[in-house]
């Protein structure tokens, strides 16, 4: 079982929130539906309404899938929900949109990736003007970074293992992420916790 850390960055840290994948497609009546996905999205715009100014930097990210052939194996008829997937988060789709109980007003930088390959981590992604994710934080000083979004077990665990990789320290706001599915969600959870990222409600800065 992981262990659950309540700490609080010292507010002259340079801080980042990272909102990954709160999209139709994967939220209640998506093609990947996660349950509680809605959930998520009006939390994390609660959330926002009274912490936006906490952050230097915040960045949402979305799939942003080719309409055209399989995105590098990405897309399969017989999916193994491992490597392969249905066709979701197709480019200029409903599904590709935000939920609509998401506020996205308070975010700096909008982020697409999956374009025409497999992609996980908001850091595969990058902005309408090219830059990456890494390069947006590195530009902003971002030493700290807050994580939420969908799916735990998925894109959550990857963007958040990045972020660690590249030097930010990460917390995981536990309040405002929903997994596939329970076990391998908190295996996700304990996975960041012994590569360095804390587990926080929201309300607990």
């Amino acid at each position: 079982m992981h262990r659950r850390v309540r700490a609080a960055y010292p507010r002259r840290m340079s801080r980042a929130l990272l909102i990954v994948d709160v999209q139709n497609d994967f939220t209640e009546g998506g093609a990947l539906a996660v349950a509680g996905g809605d959930a998520v999205a009006a939390a994390v715009s609660e959330y926002l309404s009274v912490h936006a100014a906490d952050y230097a930097v915040i960045v949402a990210s979305r799939d942003w899938h080719d309409a055209e052939g399989d995105n590098g194996g990405h897309f399969a008829a017989a999916p193994d929900f491992v490597d392969s997937w249905p066709v979701h988060c197709v480019a200029g789709t409903a599904g590709a949109e935000y939920d609509p109980l998401l506020d996205t007003e308070a975010v700096t930088h909008h982020v697409r990736k999956g374009q025409g390959r497999p992609a996980y981590s908001l850091f595969e992604g990058t902005t309408e003007a090219g830059e990456t994710v890494g390069a947006v934080l590195s530009a902003a000083g971002v030493v700290a970074a807050d994580v939420v979004g969908i799916a735990t077990d998925h894109c959550v665990r990857a963007s958040a293992l990045d972020a660690i990789a590249h030097g930010v320290r990460v917390r995981i706001l536990t309040d405002l992420i929903a997994g596939v599915a329970p076990e391998p969600s908190e295996a996700a959870l304990a996975e960041l916790v012994h590569a360095g990222a804390e587990l926080v409600a929201s309300g607990n800065p």
